[in-house]
């Protein structure tokens, strides 16, 4: 009984006292479309021919009345990634420039990306677009981001939505949302998603530019977590035009990219490790079985476990029939976050196409 009723009391804290984070909704935003802010977006790339075109024509094709200027930053692949970048727009619009050798203490996107920032100041900008080579983005992408800047936020992101077509992403990719926004709720603005970051120039600059972070492998956070030290105001949102175009074909692929930076979430700390077994164990693993064990309490738990997972698979288009398998979602989720901690300890943690994360 004891049990039953702890399960449901964190559910019933989920709902009520933890920012509303599972409604999943787009905010309306008036875009900036006649703002004259100079923007330059800054795109790292390593080996992402496949994708880096359609991220750069995106850009292109923006409404936006402002200056805007891309950089992206061959981060020395080997499959094209240039040449693909080069094609999709006109070379007055469009820098590719390389990436200098990656230097010791930091991550390779970030350096790429602090290799971006510096090229970037020739061009005098207010504001720099973070963002990534398999984000797609919507025309008016940039124009309602700089409106949310200029509303008074100095960070403004949006979680782009994840490709959700195979067996594995549908099963798999809205839980990674559901469980994001879980820690980070959008309406508290304490978390950013890097995939899509729009900074004011300034701020950057008062945190000590890329630097700051040059260490971090979840980039994202810490640079929203460098903003608000700084007394500054982030804000995070969803995006159904903000698309990501990486495929995740399998259960291993996901696997392996939630592996990837689990355990630097956890600090590389066997207690937290440990912590968050026991915890997750506890939230979504003990109301299925509380519940076939026949326990009200725990049916209740896990029946408004699936009510509030429901607004993440509505956002993805999803069947509401994978509400009630959340729980085997998140021991998903805990298999790979041991699979992380267990990759670091062999010395293989972070490993991202042919790099291994040192630990730092």
């Amino acid at each position: 009984m004891a049990l039953s009723i702890a399960v449901l009391t964190i559910w019933i804290y989920l709902l009520a006292a933890r920012g509303r984070f599972w409604r999943m909704r787009e905010e309306r935003c008036e875009s900036a479309l006649n703002s004259a802010a100079r923007i330059v977006a800054v795109i790292p790339a390593r080996n992402e021919a496949d994708v880096v075109g359609a991220a750069v024509e995106s850009l292109a094709k923006q409404r936006f009345a402002g200056e805007l200027h891309i950089v992206v930053v061959d981060d020395h692949s080997d499959d094209g990634t240039a040449v693909r970048a080069r094609a999709a727009v006109p070379s007055g619009m469009l820098s590719v420039i390389s990436a200098s050798p990656l230097q010791a203490e930091w991550s390779g996107k970030l350096w790429a990306v602090a290799e971006g920032v510096r090229f970037a100041a020739r061009f005098d900008p207010d504001y720099l677009l973070l963002t990534d080579a398999d984000i797609v983005h919507g025309a008016d992408t940039l124009a309602k981001l700089a409106a949310r800047v200029e509303s008074g936020y100095d960070l403004a992101s949006y979680m782009a939505t994840l490709r959700c077509e195979s067996l594995a992403e549908r099963a798999l990719i809205p839980a990674f949302v559901f469980f994001f926004f879980m820690l980070y709720p959008p309406a508290w603005g304490t978390g950013a998603a890097g995939g899509c970051m729009l900074i004011r120039r300034e701020m950057l600059e008062r945190i000590g530019g890329i630097a700051r972070i040059r260490g971090e492998w979840i980039d994202d956070c810490a640079l929203a977590r460098e903003v608000r030290q700084h007394d500054g105001r982030v804000w995070l949102g969803l995006s159904r035009e903000t698309r990501s175009i990486r495929a995740y074909g399998s259960f291993a692929e996901i696997g392996r990219m939630i592996s990837r930076s689990a355990f630097t979430q956890l600090r590389h700390s066997v207690w937290l490790l440990i912590g968050t077994v026991l915890g997750l164990l506890l939230t979504y693993a003990a109301a299925p079985m509380l519940a076939l064990s026949g326990s009200w309490w725990g049916a209740a738990a896990w029946a408004l476990m699936a009510l509030l997972y429901a607004p993440a698979l509505r956002f993805y288009r999803v069947s509401l029939l994978w509400a009630p398998l959340l729980p085997l979602i998140a021991l998903f989720y805990l298999g790979a976050t041991v699979h992380s901690a267990v990759m670091h300890w062999r010395g293989r943690g972070g490993l991202w196409k042919g790099r291994v994360r040192a630990s730092i």
